[in-house]
């Protein structure tokens, strides 16, 4: 079967390997589309390479169908489509509380161990997640983003009718304000990047740029004075940090999706003035996951407007160059059939 390596110096290989049998508890999934996600990129430039073990097999955000199932598995047949929540928990302490998703041992499955940029894949089968038959399996390689933003908005409390400002119009950024307009919000998207304003914009979003217009007085504007009642911060830089606590109303609450790898300023009288609320936000849970293949089977939102691109896996190292010299892209697939 065809493999890819991730071999360091952004550098990766297209190597054949023996399709391996599944040991116990595993089943063997035949890859058909897998995600390129910011963290993948984030390896791609080296930033993980004392996380990664190289040469190493990465990619997470997967669909496909079940090959072989291993010893000792029940409730998986072959031939069942199924995508991945790639988190390997079973190493759970009573000090995780029972949050496992997050647990002090967690290790995540694509970057901590092999991932599903290959052919055929051996995972755990507590990790499946089963699909409808008539699910496109093109669209099911977004659950496991899209799963990043059905947990983020279930985690903020959103309500139909509230105003949700999301900071920040990547590709998890956009899914988190479909996922807070399919809730019922009013939503508003702050991004700089016009090419991604026009992308919001085609996705139905209000989307503009505080560099052209005063994002406080804007979201004033639009809910007569009451500013919003969440704020997704998405973007991760200082700006965002800087307007999350002006842009929420009072009891406004402020979800970090972002990753601050170091310490950043915040405007903490904001919290006491209005009495905000901080919610930090990792990953997801399995409740979210199945909310996003129900959204992904119905299908009635435009997720296949987020594909900016599908390439073979043979063209791996070409597709990170191109993301490199194309930061203004959604999400790239790539065919593991190919």
């Amino acid at each position: 079967m065809r493999a890819t390596q991730y071999e360091g110096n952004k550098t990766f290989t297209v190597v054949e390997r023996e399709i391996e049998a599944p040991k116990e508890g595993e089943v063997r999934i035949k890859v058909a589309y897998v995600g390129v996600c910011g963290t993948d990129v984030h390896i791609y430039h080296g930033m993980m390479d004392k996380r990664v073990k190289m040469p190493e097999t990465i990619g997470h955000e997967m669909s496909g169908i079940i090959d072989v199932v291993g010893a000792g598995v029940t409730g998986f047949s072959v031939g069942e489509k199924v995508v991945v929540r790639p988190l390997d928990d079973r190493l759970v302490q009573p000090s995780d509380k029972g949050f496992n998703h997050i647990c002090a041992k967690l290790k995540f499955i694509g970057i901590d161990s092999p991932g599903a940029m290959q052919q055929y894949w051996n995972v755990p089968a507590f990790t499946l997640h089963k699909l409808k038959q008539e699910t496109d399996l093109k669209l099911a390689a977004l659950i496991e983003p899209l799963s990043v933003a059905t947990h983020d908005v279930r985690m903020s409390g959103l309500v139909a009718g509230e105003t949700a400002v999301v900071l920040g119009g990547g590709p998890i950024g956009l899914l988190v304000a479909m996922v807070a307009k399919e809730a019922g919000a009013n939503v508003i998207v702050s991004e700089v990047n016009e090419k991604r304003i026009a992308k919001a914009k085609e996705l139905g979003l209000n989307a503009v740029s505080p560099l052209k217009i005063d994002l406080v007085e804007y979201v004033r504007e639009q809910t007569e004075g009451r500013l919003a009642d969440v704020v997704f911060e998405v973007a991760g830089v200082q700006p965002a940090l800087d307007v999350m606590c002006e842009v929420a109303g009072i009891r406004g609450r402020i979800v970090m999706v972002a990753i601050h790898g170091q310490k950043k300023e915040v405007d903490l009288f904001k919290f006491f003035w209005k009495e905000l609320k901080l919610i930090g936000a990792r990953v997801y849970e399995k409740e979210d996951y199945e909310k996003s293949i129900a959204l992904i089977t119905t299908n009635k939102l435009p997720f296949e407007d987020m594909i900016t691109d599908v390439q073979p896996l043979s063209n791996i190292q070409k597709v990170f160059e191109n993301i490199d010299n194309n930061p203004d892209g959604m999400k790239v697939l790539m065919d593991c059939t190919l």
